[in-house]
């Protein structure tokens, strides 16, 4: 789910299955107000007519796929029509947020304009989750101004990361509020995170610059025991040093939590047998056990 000022970086390459099937790749929402494109069929376009023509595409992909046998992306492009089909029906209802009560609207900031466009976003999250989406990400950070737009605070750490935080802490308190009252948090782990965290050293005078060594990952829901802190970095937060923690472990920790054994979940890639954790990843115990 795209930031409503346009990113992230990179696009599509964001939601993209990896060496996973093409089956199993995202599909990009834009903003709150339009998150998908061309979901309405045209104008003077019947249900049944719309049904006949796909019905056609369908025979016509099917002679083309006996061309390229094994290809998944052709596979996936295929099933994917029929995917947009059924997404006209109840895509519409799943991300209209118009009919939220006054007192939702207002859990999730949709009431102050620094926290409206996050908030939207959040709620969308919710609604999608309600209704059986297993996996959804929401994006923050835009395209524009690096300073004001994006988290990449190499020019004014204090005043990107607490214009930033305005943004999304209501929204992010709206929707744990939200999911546990709804009785779905339990089922539903959620998880705040970026690629990297930021030096301790100064950039540009007052920026931060990537730091690769050290970040930090919070979690919610799933039946985790909440309230601890895992893992400390050193005293001026550039290395991880007590429990560090590679992204192959927090995977793996997730897999487990999706009662998944991250050892035994392979794909065959390139005439390899490829895991999501590579040849690495350990359970974070204090979360798992």
């Amino acid at each position: 789910m795209q930031d409503a000022r346009g990113g992230p970086l990179a696009g599509p390459n964001n939601s993209q299955s990896g060496f996973l099937p093409a089956t199993y790749q995202g599909t990009p929402f834009g903003g709150a107000d339009k998150p998908i494109v061309d979901l309405k069929p045209p104008a003077g376009v019947t249900p049944e007519q719309q049904r006949r023509r796909l019905d056609m595409l369908v025979r016509l992909n099917e002679m083309h796929a006996e061309r390229y046998p094994g290809s998944s992306e052709l596979a996936a492009r295929i099933s994917s029509y029929e995917l947009a089909y059924r997404m006209q029906g109840c895509a519409p209802e799943a991300v209209d947020i118009t009919n939220e009560s006054p007192a939702t609207k207002k859990l999730y900031g949709l009431d102050e304009k620094i926290t409206e466009p996050f908030g939207k976003q959040c709620l969308m999250a919710r609604r999608l989750v309600e209704r059986g989406v297993r996996f959804v990400q929401v994006f923050s950070g835009g395209l524009g101004n690096q300073n004001t737009e994006t988290w990449d605070a190499h020019l004014n750490i204090k005043e990107n990361h607490t214009l930033h935080a305005k943004e999304t802490d209501l929204p992010i308190t709206g929707l744990l509020t939200d999911l546990k009252a709804r009785g779905l948090l339990d089922s539903t782990l959620v998880i705040w995170h970026a690629e990297f965290g930021r030096m301790p050293l100064s950039q540009n005078g007052v920026g931060r610059d990537h730091n690769p060594g050290a970040v930090t990952v919070w979690m919610a829901g799933a039946g985790i025991k909440g309230g601890q802190s895992i893992g400390a970095s050193d005293e001026i937060g550039y290395k991880a040093e007590r429990q560090a923690m590679s992204y192959h472990d927090l995977h793996a920790t997730l897999l487990y939590l999706l009662g998944i054994e991250h050892t035994k979940l392979t794909y065959r890639f390139n005439g390899r047998d490829m895991r999501l954790t590579d040849v690495a990843g350990e359970l974070i115990p204090q979360i798992v056990g």
